[in-house]
């Protein structure tokens, strides 16, 4: 199998990119993200992200939101499964409210855009039309 065209970031370049800490690291994160090379994000590294940047950072869930919306809007950034504009409408659901975690809108997104039948949980917390199979 020939290699493929684009990169996949990890949550250390990206949290490293979005906070500038360690200056040094967030140089080589900007590098790599600034760049026109193809990058590819996964959904489970989204989810990491945010968390990273919400305990540890302290940062806002709103900044974080419109943070890595604006970081998935990016012209040479795509998601491993997600259309930007789903991943989009399921991180907006975590600006204004910890009732959602990231990775729950995000594992919704994923069964909506996989037509799943529905999710598995005993956490009742997802979003409304979601689909929690007992």
């Amino acid at each position: 199998m020939p290699p493929s065209e684009f990169a996949l970031l990890d949550s250390s370049y990206i949290v490293r990119y979005l906070t500038n800490d360690p200056p040094e690291m967030a140089v080589q994160a900007a590098a790599a993200i600034d760049s026109e090379q193809p990058l590819c994000i996964s959904e489970v590294i989204l989810a990491e992200s945010a968390y990273v940047l919400t305990s540890v950072y302290k940062v806002p869930r709103d900044m974080v939101v419109d943070t890595l919306i604006s970081l998935i809007h990016r012209q040479n950034i795509r998601l491993t499964m997600l259309p930007k504009l789903l991943a989009v409408e399921v991180l907006q659901l975590c600006r204004d409210s910890k009732r959602y975690s990231f990775a729950d809108v995000l594992l919704w997104a994923e069964a909506r855009h996989l037509q799943a039948k529905g999710v598995y949980t005993f956490y009742q917390r997802f979003p409304p039309g979601a689909d929690i199979l007992e």
